[in-house]
């Protein structure tokens, strides 16, 4: 999987690159992470790359030329896809991340200021990305949460596969309860299933912790999650069963 991000401050990257899992992948070959410092192709004497927006306003809008060029500057693989992270773009969910995980390329483009000019986004840019709702100072925290939750669907990253299968949202519910040794910690004991040995009840156990915590969490999620049970299960004692330990 390669990983191509144009901004104005590589250094940024320079920890998370080189740390934990991402750092693993990168030294192991399955994800590979360029840098590109969209300063260096500005044709400002000055070496700027932003100007005052055209009619007026607070701030500074980054310029076309600069961020075209350092685009241009490398082919982006055939079926990759040019992305911008900004808060009008679509929300990253779970099932974007499998989606993008599938490409051969991605370039991410990180703004600042007020932005960037609209016609590199009309041109250039195939979508707009968001990790929420909310405004960061730049895009390069936006770009490290794309290749981190990318990354971890690709194949071998994890060195245990199941952990991305198993995560948050995989199955459209929120994660189950972890615990670890010791089995009893300053009185509070691990649940006495999760000590039987007993596989069956154990997973069965997880579901309906899951399914607890999404319904008092994320409702929206439980509902739809629901609703899929509901048309696949047609065994009505077993949504019974499901329903009374709910």
């Amino acid at each position: 999987m390669k990983f191509r991000v144009l901004t104005l401050f590589p250094e940024m990257f320079d920890s998370f690159l080189n740390t934990s899992i991402i750092g693993r992948a990168i030294s192991g070959g399955q994800v590979e992470v360029t840098l590109d410092n969209i300063r260096d192709y500005t044709e400002n004497k000055h070496g700027r790359v932003d100007d005052t927006p055209f009619g007026g306003g607070a701030g500074m809008v980054m310029c076309v030329q600069p961020l075209k060029d350092a685009l241009m500057a490398k082919t982006v693989a055939p079926g990759g896809r040019v992305i911008y992270l900004s808060p009008k773009g679509e929300t990253l969910t779970h099932a974007k991340v499998v989606e993008l995980a599938k490409l051969p390329e991605i370039v991410l483009v990180c703004g600042h200021y007020e932005g960037i000019d609209q016609r590199f986004i009309d041109r250039y840019v195939d979508e707009e990305l968001s990790i929420g709702d909310y405004v960061l100072t730049g895009g390069e925290t936006a770009a490290m949460v794309v290749i981190d939750s990318v990354s971890r669907m690709v194949a071998d990253v994890l060195s245990n596969e199941a952990s991305a299968h198993e995560d948050s949202f995989s199955n459209d519910l929120l994660e189950y309860p972890h615990y670890t040794r010791p089995a009893v910690y300053d009185g509070d004991a691990v649940p006495d299933v999760l000590l039987s040995g007993n596989h069956a009840e154990i997973d069965r156990w997880r579901l309906i912790e899951s399914l607890k915590i999404t319904k008092a969490r994320r409702p929206e999620l439980f509902a739809a999650y629901m609703k899929k049970v509901n048309d696949l299960v047609k065994d009505k004692k077993t949504l019974q069963r499901i329903k009374k330990d709910l």
